[in-house]
């Protein structure tokens, strides 16, 4: 009896990424918008029903994958050292992830990461829904803000808008770069150079977001 619970999640855990996988390739042979929840559901051999039953939408079959991003930004304000300022955490992490070539900072060119990337951006729904994505890591951001770093609500929730805002911008243009033919390591110097611009920006203008 104690093994049924965990034989069930592993189960649902194996259809799940069997829906993804077949969903994702697809969806880069074929492309978004010229591939069917039917044909999805049919290539993982599953019912329409079961399939919804994981993925409420067509965009979440994609966009999922990136759900971990989500509350990224407020995971590394919360798990910053004692004294660390917010930005300071945020531009460190940042950085990093562009020298990992972390995808999620648009500086990975490995050729399913482009092709990913490309099918993202030339489909105007998953781009919509990458809108929330976004709307979801400010919300979680200005709660970390206002929880660690005694920022008011109003300031963190401001605050929160324009880093989400700032990383986003510099993931998009990293990305739209590298699909379109520029390498990650030719793109990298300045990318770093970008993101420092970018965070003295922001330190310039929210400097009283000031460490515990």
């Amino acid at each position: 009896m104690d093994g049924e619970p965990g034989l069930r999640e592993r189960k649902k855990r194996r259809t799940h990424a069997a829906i993804s996988d077949a969903a994702i390739a697809l969806f880069l042979e074929h492309g978004f918008n010229q591939v069917s929840v039917a044909q999805v559901a049919e290539a993982a051999e599953v019912s329409k029903r079961t399939l919804f039953a994981y993925f409420p939408t067509k965009e979440d079959l994609v966009v999922h994958r990136l759900a971990d991003h989500e509350t990224e930004a407020a995971r590394v304000v919360r798990a910053r050292p004692s004294g660390t300022a917010p930005l300071t955490a945020l531009r460190e992490h940042l950085l990093k992830g562009l020298r990992e070539r972390d995808p999620i900072t648009g500086l990975n060119d490995h050729p399913q990461v482009l092709k990913l990337t490309r099918m993202i951006l030339d489909a105007p729904s998953l781009v919509t829904r990458m809108e929330r994505f976004k709307t979801g890591a400010e919300r979680a951001l200005a709660q970390a803000l206002h929880e660690t770093a005694d920022t008011p609500e109003l300031t963190a929730r401001l605050a929160a808008v324009q880093i989400v805002a700032v990383q986003w911008a510099l993931a998009q243009d990293n990305a739209q770069r590298l699909a379109y033919g520029e390498p990650a390591d030719g793109r990298y110097a300045a990318a770093v150079a970008d993101a420092e611009l970018a965070f003295t920006l922001l330190e310039n203008g929210l400097r009283q977001l000031a460490p515990q």
